[in-house]
């Protein structure tokens, strides 16, 4: 059986084809994909104006509540590219607008190419879900049984986590930060992550979708810890809006700030991401609320994540 030719318009779809051992398969990705690092050879089939401009987190946020509310999207999609690599399969979403092109538009202009290809939708909104997109991806491929192995050691890692982080004697407020400027608080994985590493996050909301706070509910919440995974953001860019952050109202009031306890992941490629990788985000998570019970998780790279 021949093996389909695959379009990821998703990074983490793009690293979910790479853990399945399909990369020879891709040959078109967005122009998000970087990992593996085959990705970054791959032709990119999508574009958005502002991918790494450099603006700030309140640019960012202005422009794309006036794409959406004009446009209906963010992004572009190369027609004549698509139709040139001749997919079989392309992966998408319909989990947020804001992270890729929308479903619609990609169902429609599926449905005009030769084939037409099959078009799967990745909507994850737990670690359960991700590893079920895992599954998925195998079994659109043909090749359900590489999933297995996939999901398997995942677990494993995700269990070990579970398990160590049970023992602890506390479970500190943790806040997991998406974005500064206006604040959002974690959605969908985030909450789940911070729990099974051993904490609480009181402005979560687990398994649904992140929404817009007050600054005040922040500083109501009393964070014992603050992560940084600002979504799309590597830690360089962390870095620039904590010193925003550090200029809101009682900012150096809150208990995180107090004992230091503040930190800034790599959400680009990590927490954002709901691949594979997610897994290295939770024992990421866990070497910072219990530092001392994983202590073998705070030796990651700085390309991971820093200390404020």
């Amino acid at each position: 059986m021949s093996l389909p030719r695959i379009v990821s318009l998703l990074p983490a779809a793009t690293e979910i084809v790479g853990a399945l051992g399909l990369m020879e398969q891709l040959v078109g990705v967005s122009h998000e994909c970087d990992f593996p690092s085959e990705a970054n050879e791959r032709p990119r089939v999508t574009h958005c104006p502002i991918h790494n401009a450099g603006l700030t987190n309140g640019e960012v946020d202005e422009w794309v509540r006036r794409a959406l509310r004009d446009t209906g999207t963010i992004y572009s999609i190369d027609e004549a590219l698509l139709r040139e690599l001749r997919p079989d399969l392309i992966l998408t979403q319909k989990l947020c607008d804001v992270c890729a092109v929308d479903y619609g538009t990609v169902a429609r202009l599926a449905a005009a190419l030769a084939g037409p290809p099959k078009v799967v939708n990745l909507e994850p909104s737990s670690l359960s879900d991700i590893f079920e997109n895992i599954r998925g991806v195998a079994e659109a491929c043909g090749m359900p049984d590489r999933a297995q192995e996939v999901v398997a050691k995942l677990s494993v890692r995700v269990e070990a986590v579970r398990a160590r982080a049970a023992q602890t004697k506390t479970r500190p407020r943790c806040f997991l930060m998406e974005w500064v400027d206006p604040p959002f608080c974690s959605g969908h994985w985030g909450p789940e992550l911070v729990e099974i590493a051993g904490g609480h996050d009181p402005l979560g909301r687990k398994h649904e979708r992140s929404v817009q706070i007050s600054w005040e509910q922040v500083l109501e919440a009393r964070p014992e810890v603050l992560v940084l995974a600002l979504c799309g953001y590597d830690v360089a860019q962390a870095q620039r809006d904590l010193e925003l952050l550090r200029t809101f109202p009682r900012f150096n009031s809150l208990p995180a700030v107090l004992d230091d306890r503040v930190y800034l992941v790599n959400a680009r490629a990590f927490f954002a991401r709901p691949g594979p990788r997610i897994v290295d985000s939770l024992e990421l998570l866990a070497g910072i609320l219990h530092p001392e019970k994983f202590p073998e998780f705070r030796e990651k790279g700085p390309e991971l994540y820093a200390k404020a």
